[in-house]
């Protein structure tokens, strides 16, 4: 297996995150990996601090641009257009890797070459102090997803032939923030196998702005994506119209959502 990692990652108005995002990669104890970053049509100054990196790590850093905001399916995929690697990890422009995230990742995939993937653990922070520690099931299978994602989606490492044989991100527009439960659906409708780590290696930054996009139109589509990921992978009944459950959050006050959003972060060690 070739070692080197290619670390795609889209971002938009990311000026005062994605230095502390970067410098968290340039930390790795492994060091055999190169940066592809797509600047979504950002309007704040994020394309000029990926700049100043680019030019103090010129080999380092692969910098493309999208033609105003494409958002993130097509953003990644963007990315995987540029990557030469065998291996392919994501990251996110708001959150940190833990030094030694990519050594673990690499080891575990070289010990277990019937694994296609790789995930790990996330500490949820609100940039001060530790909110949850969220450890996916070890080994999901189809079953996993009726009751949670499969895998924290920015914290995977997997093969370049893997995003190949799935055809990349979709770009339906239903998918759309609900893009990593399309791509898990896939993935393990079509064989493939992968494996969570139970180490945090990877922190989120708790996005409190995330509760106002959760319209009634987006709880709609994730519904639609995880019915028609439910029957690609087999299952077939009223199984597959639980996900229109969670449409009735919509009607939730949102000042009501947000605590008991906040109150789950608070009380959760597993997802």
């Amino acid at each position: 297996m070739d070692g080197k990692i290619s670390v795609i990652m889209a971002v938009y108005n990311c000026e005062n995150t994605v230095g502390k995002a970067i410098d968290s990669i340039l930390a790795q104890t492994y060091t055999d990996w190169v940066m592809v970053v797509c600047d979504d049509g950002s309007t704040d100054g994020t394309w000029n601090v990926l700049e100043r990196y680019q030019a103090v790590y010129p080999d380092r850093f692969v910098l493309i641009k999208n033609d105003g905001n494409r958002q993130l399916p097509y953003s990644l995929n963007h990315c995987l257009q540029y990557v030469k690697t065998e291996l392919v990890a994501r990251m996110d422009g708001d959150d940190w890797s833990a030094p030694t995230r990519f050594e673990k990742q690499v080891a575990f995939l070289r010990e277990h070459p019937e694994y296609d993937l790789v995930g790990t653990g996330v500490s949820v922070s609100d940039g001060q102090k530790q909110l949850a520690s969220i450890i996916k099931t070890p080994m999901p299978t189809k079953e996993t997803m009726l009751r949670q994602n499969a895998f924290s989606h920015a914290t995977i490492m997997t093969y370049k032939r893997v995003y190949e044989e799935l055809g990349g991100y979709s770009l339906d527009p239903t998918v759309l923030r609900v893009e990593d439960v399309d791509l898990w659906c896939r993935f393990l409708a079509q064989g493939f196998k992968g494996y969570n780590l139970p180490d945090d290696l990877y922190t989120i930054l708790e996005d409190t702005s995330a509760v106002k996009r959760r319209t009634l139109r987006a709880r709609i589509n994730s519904a639609k994506t995880r019915c028609r990921g439910y029957r690609l992978m087999g299952f077939r009944g009223l199984v597959c119209y639980r996900p229109y459950l969670i449409v009735l959050k919509a009607f939730v006050p949102t000042f009501l959502y947000r605590i008991a959003h906040t109150w789950k972060l608070n009380h959760s060690s597993n997802t």
